[in-house]
């Protein structure tokens, strides 16, 4: 590759990467608080909202009673979790794809 396409490369990274910022959600100003009946939701709560996640999606499309991620939750290990759940489910467990043995 010649120098000028590698710093037009670059560029291009820089842009998208600062665009993404851009669009990066703001702070959870219910993070770390309870809801009405005390409770917050914490890693294993999140794992399990993960794995019903494109159901609960589907569902908050027509119901404002069901949300989509929860609020009060207890910070990082909530969204730790919720991301490993949502993982499991679209790529890495029940809906992944499995290797065929090549003997």
């Amino acid at each position: 590759m010649n120098r000028s396409f590698r710093i037009m490369m670059i560029g291009v990274l820089v842009c998208l990467f600062l665009a993404s910022l851009s669009c990066a959600p703001g702070p959870n100003e219910l993070e770390k608080t309870a809801d009405r009946e005390g409770h917050t939701a914490g890693f294993l709560k999140g794992v399990w909202h993960g794995l019903i996640s494109p159901v609960t999606f589907i569902i908050s499309i027509f119901s404002r009673n069901v949300r989509f991620y929860e609020v009060h939750n207890n910070g990082s290990w909530y969204n730790f979790g919720f991301v490993l759940g949502a993982g499991l489910f679209l790529s890495g467990g029940i809906l992944g794809r499995r290797r065929k043995n090549r003997s």
